[in-house]
């Protein structure tokens, strides 16, 4: 038995946060921004609009076009690391429960940015090992949650959304995903931090007053180790599966820089047309950020049936993962 990624589906939020609007925030400029990040926009959730609100509608539209039935899905994993809640229930059973799904095994999974890859590396060991059949995983953020719009290093990176998928069994190898690659070092776990609330800096008048419970990032350490860590990811699981970048139709790195994906793709001697990038319109959007970059290339008509995606993450932790797998999903 394989595992397949059956369908994606994702959701984005209706308003539109400028370089021009951030200007009028913070010290910061629409040139300035764009050279360093290539980010125009970014999508920022109502106030009335939670995490679990935006992963459901990009689930729903995950599972319609897999075909299957709200019932038929077995497991849900969803990675985020702006939960509805600080830390229980997982938004993962909320989400369950806003689909009418019952008596599933459901979590969250903690990884930043490659929440989504680690999500399908999950899937893939659950439906290989044949304990589940059809598992939903989301990757979902309502960034703006944690971000401090006065420090203009980081209100300029984030945006929100959420994106989801079908990872189903399948007895065609032609389908199957090929590798799946995820790790993660601590020792550079304070270049991507949220300080509060947790059991370090339990919540308090000082955590407020300090603005611990905000992403707080090293910019610059995080930038070289990214692309370090990146190409260096990528090359070995390409050379582990005797794969050749050419031979790669879509490559979907997180969607985090502009000037990061561009090196990598570089690196990689891959074409402006192999590179996914939709950092520009989305920003940051963490473990949404794939997912979202998939959904775009499907709905644009890009993406086409047994066509191979080379997917790269890096994220706070410090983790990072890869993944070579055919889009196994009808096209529209």
């Amino acid at each position: 038995m394989y595992a397949k990624f059956h369908s994606i589906g994702a959701y984005v939020p209706s308003k539109v946060l400028s370089n021009a609007d951030l200007e009028k925030m913070v010290d910061t400029s629409d040139e300035w921004i764009l050279k360093r990040t290539g980010i125009r926009e970014r999508r920022i959730a109502g106030d009335s609009e939670v995490t679990s609100d935006m992963a459901t509608k990009a689930s729903k539209i995950a599972i319609e076009r897999a075909g299957l039935r709200n019932s038929d899905i077995d497991l849900i994993v969803c990675a985020t690391i702006t939960p509805d809640y600080f830390n229980m229930p997982s938004t993962a059973c909320i989400i369950a429960d806003k689909l009418g799904i019952k008596n599933v095994q459901a979590f969250d999974i903690s990884a930043a940015c490659s929440g989504f890859v680690y999500a399908l590396s999950v899937a893939k060991a659950f439906v290989e090992s044949g304990m589940k059949r059809h598992v939903l995983i989301i990757g979902a953020e309502k960034f703006s949650s944690i971000v401090n719009y006065e420090d203009r290093t980081t209100c300029i990176l984030f945006g929100d959304g959420a994106g989801a998928s079908i990872i189903s069994a399948t007895d065609n190898k032609s389908e199957a995903i090929i590798d799946i690659n995820a790790s993660a070092d601590g020792s550079y776990s304070d270049f991507l931090v949220t300080p509060a609330p947790g059991s370090v800096n339990p919540l308090s008048q000082k955590v407020l007053d300090e603005g611990l419970n905000f992403v707080q990032m090293k910019g610059n350490e995080t930038f070289k180790l990214a692309v370090k860590t990146l190409t260096k990811d990528v090359k070995k699981i390409l050379i582990d599966n005797n794969i050749d970048a050419k031979d790669i139709p879509h490559f979907v790195p997180h969607q985090a820089n502009y000037r990061i994906i561009k090196a990598v793709g570089s690196a990689l001697k891959m074409s402006s047309e192999q590179v996914v990038v939709t950092v520009d319109k989305y920003g940051n959007t963490s473990a949404a950020s794939i997912p979202m970059a998939i959904n775009d290339i499907y709905e644009s008509g890009r993406l086409k049936r047994g066509e191979l995606m080379l997917l790269d993450t890096f994220g706070g932790g410090l983790t990072w993962a890869s993944a070579i797998l055919p889009f196994a999903g009808e096209t529209p």
